[in-house]
């Protein structure tokens, strides 16, 4: 059959015509902020900033990416959820937790291509947990535990003092408890998961710093209840109150992201 335009008669010579790019849009905020927080978190990575690092301003930022400073703020709100950045209110932003590997990106394209996997995710991110829980028990020296002590006392320290604050230290307190098993592969894909289920958790909060119920000044006795049993059964090297206590754990988020 004869080519009716040119675009047909290309490609019937063997060069395909172009996709019509109908569907998609233009770059949105949201997205011109995930590319602005990965070339922070390369920089991060690349530079091997120290701990308590802190970054440029905002402004400065802004001016380097030539990006907006809500863009940027909304950029370092996200790697405050991966456990790289604690944003300190009048201060700045300050570099925390430096993973050796990553691949957050391909476990958050995932479940941005479904939504309603998150609860898939989220069990993932149990198992995961629980392995690392079970192997950290049972892990000599068993008094090592001086990682997963000073990420719970600053979990413990970081109750008022934010949001940010608040979930960089409970990002680094869990990743240092799945790092306790001493496996690093274990470590990187529990942090990555970890980093896609908060990231869906916490998206309002991310998008217009809308904070979350259970954030909330008065629920500061709770975030540290449904941590403490954790750091207290591998302070006794107690495997099955350990694995209880990631599963409460996981319980309680589970919570949070219906209410999501």
């Amino acid at each position: 059959m004869k080519a009716s335009n040119d675009s047909v008669g290309r490609a019937g010579r063997g060069r395909p015509g172009p996709v019509d790019l109908g569907p998609v849009r233009p770059v949105t905020v949201s997205r011109l902020s995930e590319l602005v927080a990965e070339q922070i978190r390369e920089f991060i990575v690349s530079e091997d900033l120290a701990e308590n690092t802190r970054l440029p301003s905002e402004r400065d930022l802004a001016t380097r990416f030539g990006a907006s400073r809500p863009t940027v703020s909304q950029a370092l709100r996200t790697l405050s959820l991966m456990g790289l950045v604690e944003i300190r209110p009048g201060s700045g932003a300050y570099v925390v937790h430096r993973p050796d590997r990553i691949i957050t990106a391909s476990v958050s394209l995932m479940l941005d291509l479904d939504k309603e996997s998150v609860s898939d995710m989220a069990e993932l991110r149990l198992w995961l947990e629980t392995m690392g829980v079970r192997e950290a028990v049972r892990r000599e020296p068993a008094g090592d535990l001086d990682e997963v002590r000073t990420a719970f006392k600053r979990l413990k320290e970081s109750v008022g003092g934010g949001t940010s604050a608040w979930i960089a230290a409970d990002t680094v307190f869990h990743a240092a408890v799945v790092r306790r098993s001493g496996n690093p592969f274990l470590t990187s894909i529990y942090e990555s998961v970890h980093m896609a289920v908060i990231r869906y958790e916490y998206e309002p909060w991310i998008q217009a710093e809308r904070v979350p119920a259970w954030l909330k000044p008065n629920a500061a006795s709770k975030l540290i209840a449904i941590h403490e049993p954790i750091m207290s059964a591998l302070e006794e090297a107690d495997e099955e109150a350990a694995v209880a206590a990631v599963l409460h754990h996981h319980e309680v988020m589970l919570d949070h992201l219906k209410r999501r």
